[in-house]
């Protein structure tokens, strides 16, 4: 099914779509802009706009998570700390003739798309000898990078265009810095950069979120965000920009308990496709299992990951995104970060290829630690023991009499470092000062001779221990979500391929509804006004379509910008207060009284979410519900309603 569906896409009406009905425009066009930047138009921006606040509801409400939004300048500091001034790269190569850039995993990646091409009755060993290579294409470090480039002989794509052009050689690949950096204040000595995602932001605060969730544990923080990253090579649309929508959330959870989540048992039964790891080495195939199956197997190394790609996976379902073209496929150990346990991606099957789209990652404990030792505050949170334990504890002494000469004016602040070293920070320092007679103060600048401090182990009874949370982190590239939205939405009439249509969700279409005259008849009027007055009444956006030509060809407009439903008032409507109502997917219509109109379309729209019960089943058709029930318009395919006729 997703192989067809990607096959018989029409990529080149679907772009003309996007861009003639304004989904989705270059920014700056008429200066001929940059890549790498994109505007939203009317229906692009009501659409974005809808698919947030289905993720906000899906996550944020439903999840009971904090929101917040933070700053999209961040000072360096934060970001030397995070690792991200240091090492958040991509490998690029230049050309030795033009000097253009690009990035080099991308060329490599296109290379061996090209070679297997270009070469049909290659053996399927081999094909997928050539896969493994091309999967671990953005894992590679600079030295592999170089050689795969220098094995698959890629060459610059730069000069291809210009006739009897030889293509040029290429530099070896080399990292550059994604971020985009700038100076805060009028001195111009502070740097900053614009934020590359958006969890900075939540980390820093988690101190304060933790005492706004009055110390419980686990919770979540979530943000929706604008990110920017300097793409070597921005394409793809909306896929590779350098100006984002990202959404991203952050559980913090005891580490001992991250095994197990509490709603974990309403998804256990979910199905999953899975990449994994050993596959993309090995067989090249996915598999499919539930995500109980995968947690109690250990291919998910744990509930709280499984759960959350659950949640993902019904989401994207609930937004239009086809399930048979999602797979989640585990990251190999070669790009985790050493820290991390377990990380999925969600990909979606585009015309381009399978698409990273959401992040899921185990970051235990490191971006809180990181912070904490930066600054010196604490990131830890509280677990309160059954009953009062007594323990032996080692403390740090300061030798005042040595450190009040020492230090002098600072000499408080030393004592106080000392006698709030605990945990692994007093661990190490003691380790230090054994190993080397001298050792720095954690999170302090001072460095400290052995007689300065000394130790003792003293019983104390406590009633709580203090721990570093785990992170599990979702992240949703929302730009990639709404082009799989666009993608997986659209079609063709199949008795006309001229029509385009957008088969957007009713809970997420941009307009709800479309109210058109039979013929523009001041009559109408009146009747029009009152129709969508009480559909605005419900918070319904509607759409009245007074231009000229038949209705079929209004109905055709209509469905460009993916309006489900729609309603004709005609001649008929004078006399009896009944419209026709019309179903986009179907083009099926119905005959229902005015007054029955705005409960009906609430709960179409709503997707049956108006009449208080939880939708659970995504395949049910409301709108066949309702067909079955009042009378039914017969006519050829989206004929003008003046051809039909009523029965019952």
């Amino acid at each position: 099914m997703a192989k067809n569906a990607a096959a018989s896409f029409n990529k080149k009406a679907f772009d003309e779509l996007l861009l003639r009905k304004m989904y989705l425009v270059p920014s700056f066009e008429i200066h001929n802009g940059p890549a790498g930047f994109f505007d939203y138009g009317p229906p692009g921006c009501a659409l974005k706009a809808n698919v947030l606040a289905k993720w906000r509801q899906h996550f944020v409400i439903e999840e009971n998570m904090l929101e917040m939004e933070c700053s999209n300048l961040t000072p360096s500091n934060v970001l030397e700390t995070s690792g991200h001034v240091e090492r958040f790269t991509d490998f690029m190569v230049r050309d030795e003739k033009t000097r253009e850039c690009f990035r080099a995993d991308v060329l490599l990646e296109g290379a061996i798309d090209a070679l297997i091409a270009a070469n049909p009755k290659m053996p399927k060993e081999e094909q997928e000898a050539h896969r493994i290579v091309q999967r671990q294409a953005d894992s590679f470090d600079v030295d592999q990078l170089h050689e795969m480039l220098q094995k698959y002989n890629v060459r610059s794509p730069s000069l291809v265009k210009e006739k009897g052009a030889e293509p040029s050689e290429l530099t070896k690949p080399f990292p550059f810095n994604l971020m985009f950096k700038t100076t805060i204040g009028p001195e111009g000595t502070s740097v900053g950069f614009l934020r590359p995602e958006a969890a900075q932001g939540l980390f820093c605060n988690f101190r304060r979120l933790l005492d706004y969730n009055q110390s419980r544990m686990p919770f979540a923080a979530a943000t929706i965000a604008t990110s920017f990253r300097n793409e070597i090579s921005p394409r793809g649309g909306l896929l590779r920009v350098r100006e984002f929508c990202v959404a991203e959330i952050e559980h913090f959870v005891h580490p001992d308990e991250k095994k197990n989540h509490i709603r974990f048992r309403n998804v256990a039964s979910m199905e999953l496709c899975l990449f994994t790891a050993e596959a993309q080495l090995s067989t090249g195939e996915t598999m499919k299992t539930t995500v109980g199956d995968a947690v109690a197997s250990g291919i998910i190394d744990n509930q709280t990951i499984g759960y959350f790609m659950a949640r993902t996976q019904s989401f994207l379902t609930s937004v239009g995104v086809d399930p048979a073209r999602m797979r989640f496929r585990q990251h190999m150990r070669t790009e985790m970060a050493h820290y991390a346990t377990d990380c999925w991606d969600m990909e979606i099957l585009l015309s381009s290829g399978w698409t990273e789209t959401v992040g899921h990652s185990d970051r235990a404990c490191y971006d809180l630690s990181l912070h904490a030792k930066k600054t010196g505050t604490s990131m830890q949170a509280s677990q309160r023991l059954a009953a009062p334990t007594v323990i032996d504890k080692t403390v740090a002494e300061p030798n005042k009499k040595i450190l009040g000469p020492l230090f002098k004016k600072t000499q408080k602040d030393v004592i106080a470092a000392v006698e709030a070293l605990e945990g692994d920070d007093l661990v190490a320092f003691r380790a230090d000062l054994d190993a080397n007679g001298s050792a720095v103060l954690p999170n302090t600048e001072y460095t400290l001779n052995s007689n300065c401090v000394s130790f003792k182990t003293e019983k104390k009874t406590v009633t709580e221990v203090k721990y570093t949370p785990t992170v599990v982190e979702p992240s949703f590239g929302m730009g990639r979500v709404l082009t799989a939205v666009f993608e997986h939405s659209f079609s063709q009439r199949a008795a006309d391929e001229a029509r385009c249509v957008m088969h957007f969700k009713p809970s997420i279409a941009p307009i709800k509804v479309g109210i058109f005259r039979l013929i523009n008849n001041a009559d109408f009027d009146p009747v029009v006004e009152d129709i969508r007055a009480a559909l605005a009444f419900k918070g319904l956006v509607v759409k009245v379509d007074s231009t000229s030509g038949t209705v079929g060809r209004r109905y055709a407009r209509a469905d460009e910008i993916g309006i489900p439903y729609g309603i004709t008032v005609d001649f008929d409507t004078l006399q009896d207060q009944s419209v026709t109502i019309r179903d986009r997917d179907s083009m099926d219509q119905i005959r229902v009284p005015i007054a029955k109109v705005p409960e009906i379309l609430e709960n179409l729209v709503s997707e049956g979410r108006s009449t208080g019960v939880r939708p659970t089943d995504p395949t049910r058709n409301l709108f066949a519900e309702y067909f079955a029930t009042y009378p039914k318009l017969t006519q050829s395919a989206d004929e003008a309603p003046e051809a039909a006729s009523a029965e019952a």
